[in-house]
């Protein structure tokens, strides 16, 4: 996940930030996709996916972007250890 990313995909409308994921979810069961191809799906996905847990965060709680992000990344960077 990149933070930066996932900033720049708060300016977004949530759910056309859900419809990427849709759209992305699906070339993933495409055949012929290669290995690295599902990496960087992967990895869209994983940013798509962060910044509608920040988005929702924020509307939930009413709470700021900053504190949002915070909140967020210390729950991703605690659930690797």
């Amino acid at each position: 996940m990149r933070l930066p990313l996932i900033k720049s995909l708060l300016e977004e409308d949530y759910y056309r930030i859900k419809i990427c994921i849709d759209i992305l979810e699906r070339f993933i069961d495409a055949r012929g996709i290669k290995e690295e191809e599902l990496d960087v799906l992967g990895e869209l996905l994983s940013n798509l996916e962060g910044a509608t847990e920040v988005i929702t965060l924020m509307q939930d709680n009413k709470i700021s972007k900053t504190q949002a992000l915070n909140i967020f990344m210390k729950r991703v960077t605690t659930v690797g250890q």
